[in-house]
């Protein structure tokens, strides 16, 4: 299990889409096809390659992942607790350092099922209570967007599926490998061991059974 978070200024999402559509243009990519880390190729891996330099030259954009290397072996009755409550235990987690009390937020969560929405609104209560902001303040919203209505969630996809790829041991392709050593050379990480928590640009929790959520 991997989960990530991209981090935009308010205002500024547009302008960033923009560019990213543009960068899709410039490698003939059509403005609906999005961009995944599942459809590297060989015939694309140039238009990946310049999306991570893309990423790592832009000030404004930062990124936030939490892998659980290994969810079979998680002990979910030894702590008292289900699936889902790992789930927002996990989400609290990626989510928690980006925030603070300076700053609002809203956050856009990527739509997978039908119970998206039920979803956004325990995370909403969760975080709120751990924050003590109960008069939204700090967050102003989550909710479930699809992913072509968030042109950034292309990126996102990208930077978790490589995160994932290194922690599964995988090393299929070579062009996903390309894009890989691409962003090991920008970050200076190997993405597969904890960061320092003030790694701002890229910065991976990788939890361990035992470890405090």
């Amino acid at each position: 299990m991997v989960f990530g978070a991209l981090v935009v200024p308010y205002g500024r999402h547009k302008a960033l889409s923009n560019e990213l559509k543009e960068l899709k243009k410039k490698h003939d990519i059509f403005h609906n096809t999005e961009a995944k880390w599942g459809k590297i190729s060989p015939a694309k891996v140039d238009f990946y390659i310049e999306l991570i330099d893309w990423f790592f030259s832009e000030p404004e954009l930062k990124f936030r992942a939490l892998v659980v290397p290994d969810k079979n072996i998680l002990n979910h009755d030894g702590f008292n607790q289900t699936h889902d409550d790992f789930y927002y235990k996990c989400w609290y987690q990626t989510i928690i350092t980006l925030l603070s009390r300076e700053n609002s937020f809203n956050i856009y969560l990527d739509k997978k099922d039908t119970r998206s929405q039920a979803k956004a609104v325990k995370l909403e209560e969760v975080l709120n209570n751990k924050l003590l902001d109960f008069d939204k303040s700090i967050i102003k919203r989550i909710q479930h967007a699809h992913s072509h209505e968030v042109p950034l969630f292309q990126l996102t996809d990208v930077l978790l599926g490589a995160i994932s790829y290194v922690n599964r041991g995988l090393s299929t392709s070579e062009a996903k490998v390309s894009v890989l050593q691409r962003i090991r050379e920008k970050s200076k990480l190997g993405l597969n061991r904890t960061t320092l928590l003030r790694e701002e640009k890229l910065n991976i929790l990788v939890w361990q059974p035992g470890g405090n959520l």
